[in-house]
């Protein structure tokens, strides 16, 4: 069957010709002027069932890809043959080996001089130090002056201190990028791995979220794909601060809430299919749900910036939640004497799904933060032995005696950190403004040196040797214009797609529009990558066509497509020196300056 709202992807059927149902019969045009369209070549959209518009068919895979696989006529006329057993086998897991295979792709491009630069770039000074402490201590620590000379030496030393630091940010990401450290030592190897494994899996994981939301593998590996290159996410997953972390699990907490749709609508299916009341109040264990609150609360654990996504993340879910009620709603529950049971008002029903949303999304990431916390409330309250502020309530009066000095230490150093957020105005040469994140007005130079003729490689009298946070620039000025066709098929065509999309892309992104005067930079940005990844995939799918659409029209839409693939891979390619810091000619890193405020 051709499902032509899928972005043109065909649906494998059964191999049993009885369990393949017969056509169905359509209505033909009423009017003179849908007779007129459809003489012009319009055809209607398919009209599907509830239980499709529920949950529709996944591409492939185990009960849905036949045992049997017809050979592929494209390769037949290569000349290439693939045993049958074997290829029924790759049809029916190619929702995984595709994916996997651009991860291990991602993964190759990331690990491979992973310790290079051997310098502690950007703000590693800080994250890579305080992850060691953790790991050593249980808080982050006062480090010497001349740490990093002594970490990167060629006999290096950790001159590691017990009094404790004034940090700014939650745990989380320091205890991941130490374990890191513990298995590979003070290393830049060591502080960049766990980065960089976040990273690829990562990819794995918005392509099987791409696969899921648009009932696609090929759009899947797509979204892979643009996300492997991507010259932010790279650089951010080769570089161990905070902001790819925080990434990762705004994605996995996305991708967990996906699983969770399919999952509860499919039991309304089932439910409606049995004769059942179609307006439900709940709809038992959510486990996928609560593990999307895990990783929430991971996530702002991390970096407070991941506050506002467990907000827009409760709603979404209320939203999809209300969608299904309505869809499933002209099935009704009868009373005993054969009447309809009166349905609760909209408004009781919209505010149930947004109480229990928040109840099993924000409670879980609310546990999950203050449980991330433990090594520093666990640490000495003796000055000079503990976490910073851990002793602060010692011995101060209160007007709650009831609450534990532990809660009160740490609501204060919440308040400091506040404090420190919002108020934080210092002048940084690379800071930016939000308003000109898309079209990459400022990215972020994390190393920068200009060796001579001999020295890091340099055959020319000047070279230069740059890590630029930046991202592919094709990919995000596509990505403006994939924004943009995503609003429309929200506003206009009420795509669910679309509007899960805006929503993860405006939970990343639009909080920073309220701190105008504060600093910050381009690379915070990284949070958002894989929402703006999505939007281009779901234009890239709109270009592909229609399944039923004329040879044509399918060939333009894939060269079209094709076109702008490989022209976001040659861009990537072209700008990979600045990505890793090798040794280039100073007139080629010239010529990469594409903006002025790039330098």
């Amino acid at each position: 069957m051709d499902h032509p709202e899928r972005g043109g992807v065909t649906v494998l059927d059964s191999a049993d010709p009885a369990a393949v149902p017969a056509p169905r019969a359509e209505p033909g045009p009423a009017s003179r002027w849908a007779r007129a369209l459809v003489g012009a070549g319009y055809r209607a959209p398919h009209r599907r069932t509830l239980d499709e518009q529920l949950v529709p068919p996944m591409p492939d895979g185990p009960g849905v890809t036949p045992a049997v696989v017809e050979p592929s006529p494209l390769l037949a006329r290569l000349g290439v043959r693939i045993p049958a057993p074997l290829w029924s086998w790759l049809c029916r897991w190619s929702g995984w080996l595709g994916p996997l295979l651009i991860a291990v792709f991602a993964g190759v491009l990331r690990f491979v001089n992973l310790g290079n630069p051997h310098a502690l770039i950007f703000d590693e000074t800080y994250y890579a130090k305080d992850a060691y402490a953790l790991w050593q201590l249980g808080y982050e620590s006062n480090w010497s002056d001349d740490a990093n000379g002594l970490i990167t030496a060629p006999n290096p030393a950790v001159p590691l201190r017990t009094d404790p630091a004034y940090v700014v940010h939650p745990p989380v990401g320091k205890w991941i990028i130490g374990l890191g450290e513990q298995l590979f030592h003070m290393t830049p190897f060591g502080w960049r791995f766990m980065v960089a494994v976040l990273g690829t899996l990562s990819v794995l994981m918005i392509a099987r979220i791409a696969r899921r939301m648009f009932r696609s593998t090929l759009l899947g590996c797509v979204a892979g794909l643009l996300l492997s290159v991507d010259g932010l996410h790279f650089v951010l997953s080769r570089t161990a601060i905070l902001d790819l972390i925080v990434m990762f699990w705004f994605l996995a907490a996305f991708g967990l809430l996906l699983i969770d749709r399919d999952r509860s609508r499919a039991l309304v299916a089932r439910r409606i299919e049995q004769g059942l009341d179609g307006g439900w109040w709940v709809l038992g264990w959510r486990p996928y749900r609560i593990a999307a609150g895990v990783c929430l609360g991971l996530m702002m654990g991390t970096k407070w910036s991941g506050g506002p996504a467990i907000l827009a993340f409760v709603l979404l879910t209320a939203v999809w939640e209300s969608s299904a009620r309505r869809l499933a709603g002209h099935v009704r529950r009868t009373l005993p004497n054969g009447a309809a049971a009166p349905a609760p008002p909209a408004g009781v029903r919209a505010l149930w799904d947004v109480f229990w949303s928040a109840l099993t999304i924000g409670v879980s990431a609310l546990v999950t933060y203050l449980v991330s916390w433990s090594g520093w409330i666990a640490s000495s309250t003796e000055p000079g032995k503990g976490g910073y502020y851990r002793n602060w309530a010692t011995g101060r009066g209160t007007d709650y005696p009831w609450i534990p000095e532990w809660v009160r230490s740490l609501w204060h150093y919440h308040h400091e950190v506040w404090e420190f957020h919002t108020h934080l105005h210092s002048p940084h040469t690379y800071q930016s403004n939000p308003w000109n994140w898309l079209v990459l007005g400022r990215p972020v130079s994390f190393f920068y040196e200009s060796p001579k003729n001999g020295q890091a490689g340099c055959t020319t009298t000047e070279c230069a040797r740059e890590v630029l946070a930046i991202g592919t620039p094709f990919l995000w000025w596509a990505g403006i214009a994939a924004v943009l066709y995503c609003l429309y098929r929200w506003l206009l065509r009420r795509d669910w797609r679309a509007g899960a999309v805006l929503c993860g892309l405006a939970a990343g992104y639009l909080p920073w529009f309220m701190y105008q005067e504060r600093t910050i930079f381009l690379f915070y940005a990284v949070c958002f990558v894989p929402f703006l990844v999505l939007a281009v995939t779901m234009m890239i799918g709109a270009m592909l066509g229609p399944a039923d659409a004329s040879p044509d029209r399918r060939l333009a839409g894939a060269t079209g497509a094709g076109l702008l693939v490989a022209a976001i891979m040659w861009n990537f390619l072209y700008f990979f020196p600045l990505f890793t810091g090798e040794t280039i000619p100073m007139q080629d890193w010239r010529a990469r300056m594409w903006l002025s405020t790039w330098i």
